[in-house]
């Protein structure tokens, strides 16, 4: 075929953009058509560079695939354009919306791990960590935060950046009632109460907690939305800012005989979207990825009797010291009650994996415990119990802010019993997969 002029320079012209541009066409060593792009661009091989123990094929088709370099060092490999239709959108650490891809693909992020390297900016990139196309996914937005503003507080589907004091906090002020498990009437405002149809009578039934991480989400158990339960009763409703399950409407106390202290009536939410881990084996004694998140239909109002809390910025169990944790609800009051009409909440040692693992070695509690999962408690008496399931485990900082460490997943028979911890899903390890099923 003879080309013309006219067709010579079209054809250099498109030639040009396409180098221009980095992603000229191609054929892959397997005969599929192509783009010829960094390799940091193309997830299959990029994952394919990373691999520990490669085999030969491997090395051959890297070495089949390269086609040029950028900027004479990074190379180029003819990347097969598969069509990708994942919802990749993501919330950012810092509350934006973004995209998990690679985090060689991410700008704002690499140029966070440019030496010397803080503290705060190590934990942003460790904390925007997401489940994408390959092993170092991350969720980038197309800018990071400089300017914290405390004052956008709202409603918002994203989960709050903890250095905007918009979670994690409350508004009561020292009016606990001493000496006791119940909490102030405003305490802990983003406890929720998990809303079942029953099965048999058709009555609504309070069996597990949770707790609001952004407007939209609730972060509950996979064993409150999977498995046995679902025998008892559908999930229909989460309901939010309850003090006093006995009474309807407004609940009001008298605190250490001042002024009468009232709530709004709670708000209940119907539930669009019920996501368990993928991973969650209703089945399975182990209680692995007992973890899952609700979306509700609509946005929660934030109120002093409604506000979310923080997601972990840090992994506890790397601190060094002893730690009293926290973890509230509605749960049993002795072995004889399932439940409590009131808020209660108590404080737990934290127990390292490896003294809880011993716990659980004994005749009748032999299980073995994984690094997702977090222990605390022990002392007699004390404990999380039937009902709390799916609630939270909390701890907070000096500024008395609130973050989410674990979620009440399972324990010992009866409750409390003495040198023996109850275990939680460890929420730490979780944030790529929540970041990842959170949308807007």
């Amino acid at each position: 075929m003879k080309m013309t002029p006219l067709s010579i320079v079209l054809a250099i012209v498109v030639l040009y953009v396409c180098r221009v541009q980095g992603q000229s066409q191609c054929v892959s060593p397997t005969g599929v058509k192509g783009q010829c792009i960094s390799i940091f661009e193309c997830p299959a091989l990029l994952a394919l560079l990373n691999k520990r123990d490669k085999e030969k094929e491997d090395v051959k088709l890297l070495k089949d695939s390269h086609c040029g370099f950028i900027k004479q060092h990074i190379p180029k490999v003819c990347c097969e354009i598969i069509v990708d239709t994942t919802d990749r959108r993501c919330f950012t650490p810092d509350a934006n919306i973004g995209t998990c891809i690679s985090l060689y693909s991410c700008p704002p992020l690499r140029n966070l791990l440019r030496p010397p390297i803080s503290k705060e900016d190590l934990a942003f990139v460790q904390n925007s960590k997401c489940e994408g196309p390959d092993q170092y996914s991350v969720c980038c937005g197309s800018q990071i935060k400089t300017t914290i503003k405390r004052s956008e507080c709202g409603p918002s589907i994203a989960p709050p950046d903890p250095r905007t004091e918009c979670c994690g906090l409350e508004t009561y002020t020292d009016n606990r009632i001493l000496g006791g498990n119940a909490t102030a009437i405003d305490q802990h405002p983003w406890l929720t109460i998990l809303e079942y149809r029953g099965v048999k009578d058709n009555k609504i039934k309070l069996l597990c907690g949770g707790a609001l991480i952004s407007s939209q989400y609730v972060l509950t158990a996979g064993h409150c939305v999977v498995g046995p339960v679902l025998r008892i009763g559908e999930l229909i409703n989460v309901r939010l800012g309850e003090y006093d399950t006995s009474s309807e409407g407004q609940d009001c106390i008298q605190p250490n005989y001042s002024d009468v202290d009232c709530t709004d009536s709670p708000v209940i939410l119907p539930i669009e979207k019920v996501i368990p881990h993928r991973d969650y084996n209703p089945g399975s004694q182990l209680k692995r990825n007992d973890i899952a998140l609700l979306r509700l239909k609509s946005e929660a109002p934030y109120t002093d009797f409604i506000r979310p809390i923080c997601l972990p910025y840090e992994d506890i169990t790397q601190t060094t010291g002893t730690q009293f944790l926290e973890v509230a609800g509605w749960g049993a009051v002795s072995e004889i009650k399932s439940y409590s009409n009131v808020k209660l909440h108590v404080f737990l040692p934290y127990k390292p994996l490896k003294e809880c693992q011993q716990a659980y070695e004994v005749q009748g509690r032999k299980l073995k415990l994984w690094h997702k999962q977090i222990c605390a408690g022990g002392d007699k008496g004390k404990d999380s119990c039937k009902g709390d399931s799916g609630g939270p485990l909390m701890t907070h900082n000096n500024r008395r802010i609130y973050q989410i460490v674990g979620v009440v997943s399972f324990g010992p028979t009866p409750c409390g019993t003495e040198n023996v911890p109850g275990v939680y899903t460890k929420v730490y390890d979780y944030l790529p997969w929540i970041r990842s099923e959170m949308k807007p």
